[in-house]
């Protein structure tokens, strides 16, 4: 079996993404972690397919694994490549793009210039229980319990889960050894994304993110929404904030509680290839 398929990244983050509108696409866990592989397969954070849309409003849908084969509901960063894919392989016009996420939640990306997407995320998430996040009413952080310390968390959904640890400095922040501790911790059932904030100046902070499924990644276009919107919750934010990750810069726009958030950041394709395997 032979499959199309083309390398993206964004700001680093990068993806192998496919699409099974004008191909059959079978994909399941055993292959995403195959084709994830540094060493024996592509190598990416997350394999991403476009399929057809469920939705009426939508234009196509798409679907989201990490490299260790878990599926996950959203990714700022893969669906601005998601949307340049789309208008790359002439499936969409260069026009603004509706995307439906597994979840069901409608995501509008629209070209910019410089090659730049804009992202209307939707509104943040902030009830415990929609999260999901254990916890016994909404609050600006929480305390969770981590290896005999207690960690202040503000904890936010963008489509996937974050919890947000404000940090002195991001280069000494604990993010290989707490991430994984957050990652795994009981109060959050599906698992949660873990970003580590700077903040430098009120539209300007730093940002590292310990993904799930992945370990840190160069950039995180969700976590970035998420560690605005706890900023700006707390009073320490402007409404327009740039982010600067490892991989380069976002632009998070958030107005405040009853408004989406809106991300502009780079999609770039690094090549197309061809996946060959002895499975159907």
């Amino acid at each position: 079996m032979s499959l199309a398929f083309t390398k993206m990244q964004g700001l680093g983050n990068d993806f192998v993404v496919l699409e099974a509108v004008r191909q059959p696409c079978p994909m399941g866990s055993d292959r995403v972690r195959a084709i994830a592989d540094r060493r024996r397969g592509i190598g990416c954070d997350q394999v991403l397919l476009a399929e057809p849309a469920t939705r009426p409003e939508a234009d196509f849908g798409y679907r989201i694994w990490n490299a260790d084969g878990s599926e996950v509901e959203h990714c700022g960063n893969g669906v601005r490549c998601m949307a340049r894919f789309l208008m790359d392989q002439g499936l969409v016009d260069q026009r603004p793009v509706t995307l439906e996420t597994r979840d069901g939640r409608l995501t509008r990306v629209v070209p910019g210039e410089d090659g730049a997407m804009q992202v209307d995320m939707g509104s943040p998430i902030l009830e415990p229980a929609a999260i999901p996040f254990h916890a016994d009413h909404r609050a600006l952080s929480y305390p969770l319990p981590v290896n005999d310390q207690a960690v202040e968390a503000m904890v936010v959904s963008m489509g996937n889960p974050h919890a947000v640890i404000r940090v002195d400095e991001v280069r000494h922040a604990p993010v290989t050894t707490l991430g994984p501790a957050l990652e795994n911790h009981p109060a959050f059932p599906n698992r949660v994304n873990v970003g580590f904030m700077e903040v430098v100046a009120a539209d300007l902070i730093r940002l590292r993110v310990f993904e799930r499924g992945a370990g840190e990644t160069p950039a995180c276009g969700t976590g970035a929404c998420a560690a605005v919107v706890a900023g700006r919750l707390n009073g320490w934010l402007d409404p327009r904030v740039s982010v600067s990750l490892t991989g380069g810069e976002l632009v998070i726009h958030w107005r405040g509680e009853g408004h989406p958030v809106w991300m502009t950041g780079p999609a770039e394709t690094v090549f197309d290839g061809r996946l060959v395997t002895d499975h159907p």
